[in-house]
């Protein structure tokens, strides 16, 4: 019974370059080597340009609604209100249109809810409810 020669080169493992060299070595373990999953890559990547777009248009939503209150009363209201109104345009935006947009417009909407509920939370403090 004849044996099979070290160096045959008819064989597909000749041809890898990684396999001449560590022939028939296993793995040891530090290493992955089972197969390699697919990469999958954002369709609309949010841009650095495109979300100060939308932190500057938040800000501004937050802003014109913040002073249309006179007192801190109205103020945590019309802020809570366009908190309200701007989040399913938001979603809607994050869904279907600019997510740049979206995800700035959104911190700042956040963030002007979170002054609103600050100024609420200090009121408290003091012992008055600003929302009734």
């Amino acid at each position: 019974m004849a044996t099979r020669p070290v160096g045959r080169t008819d064989t597909p493992e000749a041809w890898d370059p990684a396999r001449q060299a560590h022939p028939q070595r296993p793995p040891s373990g530090l290493f992955p080597s089972g197969p390699q999953r697919p990469t999958y890559r954002e369709p609309f990547p949010v841009r650095a340009g495109r979300f100060s777009v939308g932190l500057l248009a938040g800000t501004l939503w937050m802003a014109i609604f913040g002073l249309v209150g006179s007192s801190a009363r109205s103020y945590a209201w019309w802020t809570i209100i366009a908190a309200i109104l701007a989040w399913p345009i938001l979603a809607v935006l994050t869904r279907m249109g600019d997510r740049g947009v979206a995800v700035g417009a959104a911190i700042a909407t956040g963030f002007g809810l979170a002054v609103a509920g600050f100024l609420v939370a200090l009121r408290w403090a003091d012992g008055e409810w600003l929302l009734w």
